[in-house]
């Protein structure tokens, strides 16, 4: 079985930004040592002539070309649309900050 220390528990609660009870501590270290145990009880699995499983929908990715397609409505038609009005031939928002 892994052994972990509260020295490390706590090592990790400071990259955390989180702060633990002894209590606590003790009990993540615990905790930690029963996952990485039933973690390492992995290791013992015989995989030999297993296919490796990467994904098992069997779907793929359909790609398509990046083509610009025209919508009917011209740039101008969009500015004229525009509450806030136009300047320098775009649309004028208010500031958000």
């Amino acid at each position: 079985m892994t052994k972990i220390t509260t020295d490390e528990v706590q090592h990790l609660a400071r990259l955390s930004s989180i702060e633990l009870t002894e209590t606590e501590t003790q009990a993540l270290t615990n905790d930690l040592e029963q996952i990485l145990g039933l973690v390492a009880q992995l290791d013992d699995l015989d995989t030999e002539g297993v296919e490796p499983t990467y994904q098992v929908t069997g779907r793929q990715n359909v790609w398509r070309q990046d083509v610009v397609a025209e919508s009917g409505v011209s740039r101008q038609q969009l500015l004229e649309l525009s509450e806030g009005g136009q300047q320098n031939h775009s649309i004028k928002v208010p500031k958000v900050l």
